[in-house]
């Protein structure tokens, strides 16, 4: 019995200690402020929330964002570039302080990472020209062995095509120029968040978001974030809850989307 419960004690104590250490272990939010440097992970192919000119300068929504984060603390940006197939890796390997741009939530990401508090709500809804949008209503309809399907590889548009639209021919682009594809019929259908879809219909005549207010599938907005860090999780929250409760948020948006900054 005395054995048992030395035992016990020692696994006790091992325990406390490795907790001990792991809250000892600097807080990104420490970590940003003594560098003088925000690292933010973003794809830089996803208007309009992250897009990288030609010239070498970054725009977009969660840009623009991003830039107001860094001035809150202080520091200054630095741009690290990731892809969505490799955008969960770089956070979890530590590339980057926070990933920023028109990323959507899902479970397997929380697995690996935090989030912070939602952005909006987005859903997932089909791009077209805009003579076919009666032809790709619905699941049903773009689920054929002759739709030609279109996605950036990796993130949750490629998701979704795969769990619901298997039957679809499937192919793969950039996402700065897979637009270019529907409008030169070299694919019919791009499946995308409701916000792409519209700043597209909006950018590209001859596009067209399919009922983008009824969305094939929900969706919310957020910035990925450290695993383990919530300091720095809560730095992050409460920045974007007075961005919000300022309407500097809202303006953000009314500068690249058709809403009410109010």
């Amino acid at each position: 019995m005395n054995n048992l419960a030395h035992s016990a004690i020692a696994a006790l104590m091992i325990g406390l200690s490795s907790f001990a250490q792991a809250q000892e272990l600097p807080s990104h939010l420490d970590r940003v402020l003594e560098k003088g440097e925000l690292a933010v992970c973003t794809t830089g192919d996803y208007k309009p929330y992250t897009f990288l000119r030609e010239d070498g300068e970054h725009e977009g929504i969660d840009i623009e964002m991003a830039r107001s984060l860094a001035q809150s603390l202080g520091v200054k940006v630095q741009w690290v570039p990731t892809t969505w197939k490799t955008l969960l890796p770089d956070v979890v390997a530590d590339k980057c302080d926070i990933a920023m741009g028109g990323i959507s939530v899902t479970l397997e990401r929380q697995k690996k990472a935090f989030y912070s508090s939602t952005l909006d709500v987005d859903g997932k809804i089909p791009l077209v020209r805009c003579e076919d949008v009666s032809r790709y209503q619905t699941i049903e309809q773009i689920n054929q062995p002759s739709v030609r399907l279109i996605e950036p590889a990796g993130g949750t548009n490629e998701a979704f095509a795969r769990a619901f639209l298997p039957r679809a021919q499937l192919a793969f682009h950039d996402n700065k120029t897979i637009f270019q594809q529907l409008l030169d019929k070299k694919a019919d259908v791009m499946i995308t968040d409701s916000s792409e879809a519209l700043y597209q219909q909006k950018r590209m005549p001859g596009l067209c978001a399919v009922n983008p207010t009824n969305y094939m599938q929900y969706g919310e907005k957020a910035y990925l974030l450290p695993r383990g860090d919530v300091v720095w999780k809560s730095y992050v929250n409460q920045w974007l809850h007075l961005s919000k409760a300022t309407g500097a948020y809202q303006k953000t948006l009314a500068h690249w989307l058709a809403v009410s900054a109010q």
